[in-house]
């Protein structure tokens, strides 16, 4: 995920978030928001849990590790006044949101939602070794010219958090763009966004301006969209592009914004133009870097990211930087060639 500014442009009503403590806080009627901590530089993801008839619905989970555990267990059996999880809503298939689906889904006896292709996903990203495998990466890495010591930093520990999940639940119940949800008697659209995930699951109330955005609007950051080894040649950031002008033209500027990371806030049509104008600033980097000599993948990076990367956010910035050159090929400003060693090059067209 980028850092981008402190979003002045932005109204934030709750400008203190709750600590990671397990206690959630009310931040709209009949919504609570719990924030649980993350071992990472993002150290942070928003859940929230809305009032669900005589219980509460969850959206989203966390990491499964034995800190989350914990805290859901100190949340679900001291903090909701006796009122039971109804049903859990993952709304991707990223380990800091289906983490503990399995968990929680099996301890307390929940439905679990989700689109079709995010809970496919979550199965091969468990149980599939070649989607996380060390061999292909290692190819993908090379090819793009990523040098061996990073390639080994990122092998060994910038995907480490892709198995803190449990075990899948064996059935679970289709969410579908275009349909509607009852959550307590409110009445939710459905909508899905491809370009960080290919089919993450968003929720908009219009008639109390609720919009739980997931990962695809974030106030102060930009959601990672990467590329990864088993689609190389993916235009994930044309798909984002595409979903934030569906975004401007399906949902009123007046909703609140429930984001998966950072602040909630007001203001989702300026974020959506701050988004769209940050990923177009970055290709105008990567071109004007090509348009000087051809370069790899690798030698972009610092051309996107002026700051120290650790091993796990190598991994993700190395995916966005392909995800931009593979927006701009397909937008015909790039072209690919292959040097002698076989390493893959661009230059600008």
């Amino acid at each position: 995920m980028s850092v981008l500014s402190d979003a002045p442009t932005l109204r934030f009503p709750h400008p203190v978030p709750p600590p990671t403590d397990g206690v959630p806080v009310e931040i709209a009627p009949g919504v609570l928001w719990l924030r649980v901590a993350l071992p990472f530089a993002l150290n942070h993801v928003n859940i929230y849990l809305i009032e669900d008839g005589a219980g509460w619905a969850i959206l989203d989970t966390g990491l499964a590790d034995a800190r989350t555990e914990a805290l859901w267990t100190h949340v679900l059996e001291t903090q909701l006044q006796g009122r039971k999880p109804t049903r859990l809503i993952v709304t991707h298939a990223h380990p800091d949101h289906v983490g503990l689906a399995g968990w929680l889904s099996e301890r307390y006896g929940l439905e679990l939602l989700m689109s079709q292709v995010e809970y496919l996903t979550a199965q091969n990203l468990r149980y599939n070794p070649i989607a996380i495998g060390k061999s292909r990466h290692r190819e993908f890495y090379v090819e793009h010219g990523l040098a061996t010591s990073a390639i080994d930093s990122v092998l060994d520990r910038g995907h480490s958090y892709i198995r803190m999940t449990t075990e899948m639940p064996a059935a679970f119940t289709r969410l579908q763009a275009g349909r509607t949800l009852d959550i307590g008697g409110r009445r939710f659209e459905i909508l899905s966004g491809e370009g960080h995930s290919p089919e993450q699951i968003m929720l908009l109330c219009r008639d109390e301006k609720l919009f739980f955005a997931a990962d695809q609007v974030l106030a102060k950051i930009s959601p990672n969209i990467g590329v990864w080894p088993w689609e190389p040649k993916a235009n994930p950031l044309g798909a984002y592009l595409k979903s934030l002008a569906a975004l401007q033209a399906a949902i009123p500027e007046d909703v609140f914004v429930l984001a998966a990371h950072n602040l909630p806030f007001y203001g989702l049509h300026t974020r959506t133009e701050e988004l769209i104008a940050h990923h177009d600033a970055r290709c105008g980097d990567i071109l004007a870097g090509c348009a000087e000599r051809p370069l790899t993948v690798a030698e972009v990076l610092p051309f996107m990211f002026r700051r120290p990367l650790d091993a796990h956010q190598t991994g993700f910035a190395f995916g966005e930087a392909l995800a931009h050159v593979n927006y701009l090929a397909e937008e015909g400003a790039l072209r690919f060639g292959r040097d002698q060693d076989g390493v893959m090059r661009m230059a600008k067209v």
